[in-house]
């Protein structure tokens, strides 16, 4: 049975996403997370490339912004106030490169492996599947293609809150999105294996002690390298669709 969204889901991020303040100029942990990995030669001079979950944008028009950019590079998110919103900034910046379209992640309307790259920035975890989201994205991956994923990780102490939490009765909320599953690193890896994908590089970011008024960043931890990589609180997974 195929999953759907929860009533009023599409309305939801509509209003959500007309409601977000405007972008912060510092790019967000999992986008610098991305360009530390991203082979730009690789995955994206002269590529069909793929953004699915954009949001209003900002890190398809800075790809956009390459001079040495995609030959195609689709833009494409939910809600159809996010890609407007994209089209308008994009427009407003002179980036005529990106194509926007209104697409459900779940159910992707394009042919098997059209893209030699794909992007899902924070988006699986708000979807109602996340394991039919990664399987898409492996579908619409070609051989050889490269899916970038990032996505919350809460094998941590804010894992601890979040139970915390629901103990209490209290709803979790990823700053206020509808659909808000508890991703954990190792169960993104599996989605990830389990759609035949191959697992190049996991990385994570950012260590918060979660306290009542907010939370504190134990930035030291990320000294220890690998003894810590499973859990930071933002984590990516590099995977490549095999060759025949």
């Amino acid at each position: 049975m195929t999953p759907v969204e929860p009533p009023n889901a599409r309305a939801a991020y509509e209003a959500w996403h007309r409601a977000l303040p405007a972008s912060d100029l510092e790019a967000p942990p999992w986008v610098r997370m991305i360009r530390t990995h991203l082979e730009p030669e690789r995955d994206l001079a002269d590529r069909r490339v793929l953004e699915i979950g954009c949001g209003r944008g900002d890190f398809a028009r800075s790809l956009a912004a390459l001079e040495s950019g995609p030959r195609l590079l689709v833009a494409a998110d939910f809600a159809v106030s996010a890609v407007a919103a994209g089209r308008g900034a994009a427009r407003e910046g002179g980036l005529d490169r990106i194509a926007w379209q209104v697409a459900d992640i779940g159910a992707l309307g394009f042919p098997d492996a059209t893209f030699d790259t794909v992007f899902s920035l924070e988006t699986i975890e708000h979807c109602p599947s996340p394991a039919l989201a990664v399987a898409e994205l492996a579908r619409v991956l070609k051989p050889g293609g490269r899916l970038y994923l990032t996505t919350p990780n809460y094998l941590n102490l804010s894992g601890l809150y979040r139970i915390y939490l629901r103990l209490r009765g209290r709803r979790f909320s990823e700053a206020g999105q509808p659909i808000n599953h508890p991703m954990l690193l190792p169960r993104t890896r599996a989605l990830v294996r389990r759609a035949g994908l191959r697992i190049v590089t996991t990385a994570t970011v950012g260590h918060p002690l979660p306290l009542p008024g907010g939370a504190i960043d134990l930035a030291f931890l990320e000294r220890f390298g690998p003894l810590t990589r499973w859990f930071g609180i933002q984590s990516m997974v590099v995977a490549e669709k095999p060759l025949p």
